[in-house]
């Protein structure tokens, strides 16, 4: 499979993308001690990396609350299907762990939600920061809970301003 990789900044932190021809595969805080191959420049790939690029750069300027950029993700059945249910959280809500398992009719699968959310590959695309603990606690993001907070954050600031 060829993939191409590009890194973006954010707000918070650079971010990696990496494209097949099928779609995007991976949006990742890019850690600054970590190299990034550029990848074969299959066409395909450089183009979904151009729309993932631009539909990020939206997002980070409160002009974009949902992302249509193709998506290439790997993963098992489970993961792909809490994933989908990811994609079903509006702009600016959140849900628990618990509700996400029982939209995906597995509700005593609650930890088993949290592990696929925690190996999404797809951050901010594929909105797993609107996940949160029981309680409203902000727990359990791969990229940090600071980035989730400051997400979250984001996410209200925009809804407030376009009232």
């Amino acid at each position: 499979m060829n993939e191409c990789a590009r890194v973006v900044a954010s707000p918070i932190g650079g971010i990696r993308l990496v494209a097949s021809a099928a779609g995007l595969t991976h949006v990742e805080f890019f850690e600054r001690h970590e190299s990034v191959a550029a990848g074969t420049g299959d066409a395909g790939a450089e183009s979904h990396l151009d729309d993932a690029a631009m539909q990020l750069e939206e997002y980070f300027a409160g002009e974009r609350r949902v992302f249509d950029v193709a998506l290439d993700p790997v993963g098992t059945a489970f993961q792909l299907d809490a994933w989908g249910v990811l994609r079903t959280i509006p702009f600016g809500s959140t849900i628990t762990y618990g509700d996400q398992a029982i939209a995906m009719g597995a509700p005593r699968a609650v930890r088993a939600v949290g592990g696929a959310n925690g190996r999404n590959p797809l951050a901010i695309v594929v909105p797993c920061h609107r996940v949160i603990g029981a309680g409203g606690r902000l727990t359990g993001y791969a990229s940090g809970v600071e980035r989730k907070a400051w997400l979250l954050e984001h996410e209200r600031a925009v809804l407030l301003k376009q009232k």
